[in-house]
């Protein structure tokens, strides 16, 4: 039997929140912190389900924290930002726009493609001297005492440490090895991911539109692409998705409309069921859990991934403070610290789906009187407001 190797920290997962969990504890530890990487996919391979094609919306708060972690400056460069936020709903009156000016901020945030993070998240972590990466490999089984975690890789190697971090995506097999109850709620509706090319420039505008199928995404790439995401229900996505490019940009510009001009060239369509996937236990015994792996919601607010990184921040900021960094003290301390946030932003998110999600006339009314009087009374827009910019307590 080979010796087992010793870490600080064991992160399951290297994908977004993984490996920005494990580039954090490098820069906030100065390099003092040795941590593992235990991922099954090349993290430079564009088959990697963590950085495949489609894009994601990064909050202000998020920026703020990717800059503390010395990451931001890498990402930057692939990064575009938003300057304009429009919400509309389809053929009714109630809309509300969020300017950069209106909050006094350089962007309300910047989409970024997954595949680029993932290529400049694996070329940090290969020159960083305190992470180790196993990949691919995955972690078989765990076995805990009261001092340390030991994981069993796929290739029998073992390694332990003082604490294990879940990061492996919303059906986490770490959680499902330590025995962490899921709670699932579908949402019956199906995204529909694509970039398309439109005749106007973007401008920096991202757009929610909500019709009575689903709202529709779409945020500014570079090239004056938009990253779309369309959610319908799963009848209506199939047919969808079986569509040529010219009748599906057709359907998707009578549901958008024309603020952007004609819709002129799409990509590949990739379609994703939309569910909430959530642990409400983010802690066990040396065990915590962050990003999908702790909470899936669906993309109508874009909070999803922002939530995950505050999941990592925290979690990082208490590990380089405690003397032991799986110490049952710094997992509680952690999971306070997370409490609320996560339940207000599930909460919110769900609370959208439902709201926006149908056709029925008191909800139609009622979402729209609520969209005008948000744009014209400045106190009902903050608290929105300030989960959009990702601007919360945690």
């Amino acid at each position: 039997m080979s010796q087992v190797k010793s870490f600080d920290v064991i992160i399951a997962g290297g994908a977004m929140a993984g490996a920005t969990l494990a580039l954090a504890l490098h820069q906030l530890s100065q390099g003092r912190l040795s941590v593992a990487v235990v991922e099954p996919y090349q993290t430079d391979h564009q088959q990697h389900p963590g950085f495949d094609a489609r894009s994601i919306a990064l909050s202000y708060g998020t920026v703020q924290i990717l800059q503390r972690f010395g990451l931001w400056e890498s990402l930057q460069s692939v990064a575009t930002p938003i300057e304009h936020i429009h919400v509309s709903d389809r053929s009714h009156a109630g809309m509300t726009d969020i300017t950069k000016e209106e909050v006094g901020v350089n962007a309300l945030g910047y989409v970024v493609e997954l595949a680029d993070v993932g290529r400049i998240y694996a070329e940090k972590i290969e020159k960083t001297s305190s992470i180790t990466l196993y990949c691919p490999q995955s972690i078989q089984s765990v076995e805990r005492n009261i001092n340390k975690v030991t994981a069993i890789l796929s290739n029998g190697e073992q390694i332990e440490a003082k604490l294990l971090v879940a990061a492996d995506g919303a059906v986490s097999t770490c959680c499902e090895r330590i025995g962490l109850p899921l709670q699932e709620h579908d949402f019956e509706q199906v995204a529909i991911i694509a970039n398309v090319v439109t005749s106007e420039a973007h401008q920096g505008r991202a757009f929610e539109r909500f019709t009575s199928h689903g709202p529709i995404a779409l945020l500014p790439m570079s090239d004056n692409r938009m990253s779309l995401v369309w959610c319908l229900p799963p009848d209506k996505a199939q047919a969808v998705m079986a569509y040529d490019d010219d009748v599906f940009l057709n359907q998707l510009q009578a549901e958008f409309g024309w603020r952007l001009g004609k819709l002129e060239k799409t990509g590949a369509r990739s379609a994703y069921p939309l569910l909430l996937r959530y642990r409400e236990q983010n802690i066990s015994h040396r065990f915590a859990i962050v990003g999908n792996a702790a909470q899936s919601l669906h993309p109508i607010a874009g909070q999803g991934f922002n939530l995950g990184i505050r999941d990592v921040a925290s979690l990082a900021e208490e590990i380089v403070h405690a003397e032991d960094v799986g110490s049952y003290a710094l997992l509680t301390k952690f999971k306070r610290r997370r409490d609320n946030d996560r339940t207000a932003t599930i909460t919110l998110t769900s609370s959208l789906v439902h709201l926006f999600s149908n056709d029925w006339l008191t909800l139609r009314i009622g979402r729209n009187l609520g969209l005008a009087v948000m744009d014209n009374i400045p106190v009902l827009k903050t608290p929105l407001l300030r989960r959009t910019l990702g601007v919360v307590n945690r």
